[in-house]
């Protein structure tokens, strides 16, 4: 069983992980079934064909629903193990008080939710963290069979956040699926204008945490020199920011150059991802970097930050740029990519494609999972 809080694949790549992950150990020959916290007259089950259970929530910011804990006590002991997502959530202490001490493992999935960059950022917010942390949190990771991060980078940074931390660490990366044979048509044609275009895509959210001021103002320094290049804005404005950025890009004198399209899903955003020449991410902090291996596995160099938890395997693989998450770094990646040669640029599509299959598939994170819920350890880290 996987807990999530959400489905909306609004919310970012927790649903989207919990979803790929869950329907590819499906296709090993498990049962997976996903409890989540949306209203049962959500329509964000019908993302998946797995079984999923929605039990409603009351509060939208911890996501306290009456009928979780009532539903595990009833159904909680038809599962051979329990992944709960996220932490900070109404979902952990519910699966905490079933589970804890019982035959039942349950698994802890933080998705980045423990990173230092959130102290250093919300200091307040940490603060308030710490008064429940050891009577919570600290608790549901202490008891929990494994605690599974997706990158070395994750299991490193939540040592640094709260030093009264003790659990069973794991390392296991997430995937994305082998992708579609789709042109950049369909996207071309429902974004006339971008025809004949050089496409910078961006795909996520649009918040500050993915750097997408820096992005602009970056954009805006080498904009002159590069008139057939347009910077795509592809994801959900979320806190309404979307406005800003906007007069942000026509204070720059760019504002006909920044195309924001909304939230892109299924085969438009494939067809994004085909159409676009290379793809940046100046991110402050991101757990794995989901839209990073998609972009791969589309053959599609990426320009990111060195605050994405899989640079190093970028950088490593040779399948695009990294620099700080800053402006300097920002207009760093920028020149590197535009000083590349054609020659240059070709060698590092072959080289993402190529990092995608040997660490970000989803088959390799599917095996990697059940090695971990197959097999766990006991020894505290």
């Amino acid at each position: 069983m996987q807990i999530v809080r959400t489905l909306d694949p609004h919310s970012g790549g927790v649903a989207r992980a919990v979803i790929s992950l869950s329907e590819g150990m499906e296709r090993t020959g498990h049962t997976v079934e996903i409890v989540s916290l949306d209203a049962s007259a959500s329509h964000h089950s019908e993302a998946t064909s797995l079984k999923v259970h929605p039990l409603g929530r009351r509060s939208e910011g911890y996501g306290y629903s009456p009928h979780l804990l009532p539903w595990l006590k009833r159904h909680g002991g038809d599962y051979d193990a329990v992944i709960v997502n996220g932490l900070w959530q109404y979902s952990g202490p519910a699966t905490w008080r079933r589970y804890a001490g019982s035959a039942i493992p349950y698994y802890v999935f933080p998705h980045g939710m423990l990173d230092p960059w959130f102290k250093r950022t919300y200091p307040l917010k940490h603060l308030k963290k710490w008064l429940y942390w050891p009577w919570a949190e600290y608790r549901i990771l202490r008891d929990a069979r494994a605690v599974i991060f997706t990158s070395e980078e994750e299991r490193r940074g939540a040592r640094e956040s709260f030093w009264f931390y003790r659990c069973r660490e794991e390392v296991s990366p997430l995937g994305v699926e082998e992708p579609a044979r789709i042109e950049a048509g369909e996207f071309l044609a429902r974004f006339p204008q971008l025809q004949g275009k050089r496409i910078v895509l961006f795909l996520g959210r649009l918040h500050p945490k993915k750097g997408c001021d820096l992005l602009i103002d970056a954009f805006a320094g080498i904009a002159s020199n590069e008139p057939s290049l347009t910077l795509v804005f592809a994801g959900p404005d979320q806190i309404g920011w979307q406005k800003e950025l906007a007069a942000r890009s026509e204070r720059a004198d760019i504002g006909e150059r920044v195309l924001f399209t909304g939230m892109l899903e299924g085969s438009v955003k494939l067809s994004a991802l085909r159409a676009a020449e290379v793809f940046v991410l100046p991110s402050h902090q991101e757990n794995f970097g989901l839209s990073v291996a998609e972009a791969l596995a589309h053959s599609l160099p990426v320009l990111i930050s060195n605050k994405i938890n899989l640079w190093r395997e970028v950088q490593t693989g040779d399948a695009g740029y990294v620099e700080n998450d800053d402006l300097p770094g920002t207009r760093r990646l920028f020149q590197r990519w535009l000083g590349a040669s054609p020659a240059r640029r070709e060698i590092m599509k072959t080289n993402a494609r190529r990092c995608f299959a040997q660490r970000f598939e989803i088959g390799r994170a599917v095996n990697s999972l059940l090695g971990i819920l197959e097999e766990p350890r006991t020894r505290l880290k």
